[in-house]
């Protein structure tokens, strides 16, 4: 293919210039005897909730145009792209998962501007690496997205047009750069849109509540598979539990909510460990932070300590049942009207109290838990919650007074995760605690009178622990 010729194949469709040439014989050829059947669609079951929540969006801004783009592909390497995951914003209000696409709410009604399946009539269906056809799978046409999420749906070819119209207009900014380009920006405007759109999530309705138990159920699952598999864990390491706990999510899911952390021994203590490179070495402990998100794009979150040979050695039972019970304090005082933070200042006081006993404060456990102090965070590090939905940390573009100084209220989802955490080279602990890392984490519903655990079906005490390890082992 010559240089001109790879720049009209670039410009028409997306393909690259290691593709062949294609004459204008097998083109003409290609666009003719193909089938063009739609499908007839049942109704999806986001569709009643998501009318409901564009209806609390667009009433937060009466007579106002608000824009929210799914985003389009991310690089990978070169020519090839990220597996396409929409914006959580733009499917949580629409429904849609499909690229491209951008919703409208504007004069009391709401268009979905989607860019749909090839048409025969060009290349794109048989060329296009990104969008055609014989490359990707098929797109869903206009009337098949219409009718399954109940919206009017148009072609993206008319948003230019759309938004050239005249009033205010707000933008969720940073996911479609077309669409950026298009209105010009207003930060206040555009960052008070997304702080409504953020805090409209913070309360989950009965659906949401059933897909994260969804999500919830199948990340149990994920777990056993890994136990199961505990000899292949010890001769491949931690690798060998990412892939597997990914098996299952893919399986019955989207996909992993986020990167799995399989930290075994010493990784352990480094919170955000995704490399998974290490090996899981009998007489320590791993930890495991994984969590499936289900085919709706809520996703679990859910963390385990387990001993590596079934069994906690003294030391390590004492340290794991000292962050369960900061765990069990956080969640005994999550309820309704109570500060969000009330969970982790329960957590903190009993794993201060802990670190007292194991003589590591260098000052009385009352001055460490000063705020002004804080020093027992040495080992603790991180705060004990954070929101939950279809982001793994769930509404943030909240404002700090409806969420982390804001109070608590039925249908919120936080999750509850005190950790302990011993660096190996903390000369400040004694050589037996160096290299142990220990968090347990669940996903906690705040209900009208307390609170129900939705990833209760993982075992969190230090003797159902190992019994889980030892019935699913064999």
């Amino acid at each position: 293919m010559s240089e001109n010729d790879t720049t009209q194949a670039t410009t028409e469709t997306n393909t690259e210039s290691h593709d062949p040439a294609v004459p204008a014989a097998y083109a003409a050829f290609m666009r003719q005897g193909w089938g063009d059947r739609e499908l007839e669609l049942p109704r999806a079951e986001v569709a009643g909730p998501a009318a409901q929540r564009r209806q609390r969006l667009a009433e937060a801004f009466p007579g106002e145009r608000l824009v929210l783009p799914a985003g389009t592909f991310k690089v990978r390497a070169n020519d090839t792209d990220y597996r396409f995951r929409p914006d959580t914003a733009h499917t949580y209000f629409s429904g849609n998962q499909t690229s491209d696409a951008v919703l409208v709410l504007a004069d009391g009604e709401a268009v979905l501007y989607a860019r749909p399946r090839s048409s025969r009539e060009t290349d794109e269906f048989f060329r296009d690496r990104q969008y055609g056809e014989l490359w990707v799978g098929r797109r869903p046409s206009l009337r098949e997205i219409s009718d399954s999420l109940g919206l009017e749906v148009r072609h993206i070819d008319e948003l230019d047009a759309m938004l050239q119209g005249t009033g205010k207009t707000r933008v969720l900014r940073g996911i479609d750069s077309h669409v950026d380009r298009m209105v010009a920006a207003d930060e206040t405007r555009d960052d008070d849109f997304a702080r409504v759109a953020s805090e409209l999530r913070l309360i989950k309705d009965d659906w949401e509540v059933a897909q994260l138990q969804q999500a919830c159920d199948v990340t149990t699952l994920g777990f056993e598979d890994s136990v199961r598999e505990w000899d292949r864990v010890l001769e491949f390491g931690e690798r060998w539990i990412e892939g597997t706990f990914f098996r299952r999510a893919r399986a019955m899911g989207n996909d992993i909510g986020y990167d799995s952390i399989v930290g075994g021994g010493k990784h352990a203590t480094t919170l955000h460990w995704i490399d998974n490179t290490g090996p899981i070495t009998p007489g320590e402990l791993v930890l495991l932070d994984m969590g499936v998100e289900n085919r709706s794009l809520y996703t679990a979150d859910v963390t385990r300590t387990l001993p590596v040979d079934g069994r906690f050695t003294d030391l390590q039972r004492d340290l794991y049942d000292l962050v369960y019970a900061a765990q069990e304090a956080g969640i005994d005082a999550l309820r309704p009207g109570e500060p969000f933070r009330a969970g982790h200042h329960a957590a903190m006081e009993v794993l201060a109290h802990g670190l007292a006993d194991l003589k590591l404060l260098p000052v009385p456990v009352e001055e460490a838990l000063d705020p002004e102090s804080r020093v027992y965070a040495r080992w603790t590090l991180h705060g004990t919650s954070h929101m939950l939905g279809m982001d793994v940390h769930d509404c943030g573009r909240a404002a700090p007074e409806a969420y982390a100084e804001g109070t608590l209220a039925e249908g919120m989802v936080l999750t509850v995760e005190p950790g302990l955490y011993f660096q190996e080279d903390d000369l400040l602990v004694p050589e037996e605690l160096r290299g142990i890392g220990i968090r347990i984490e669940d996903d906690i519903l705040v209900t009208a009178d307390g609170t129900t655990n939705l990833s209760a079906a993982l075992p969190r005490t230090s003797a159902d622990v190992e019994e889980w390890m030892g019935r699913l082992r064999g």
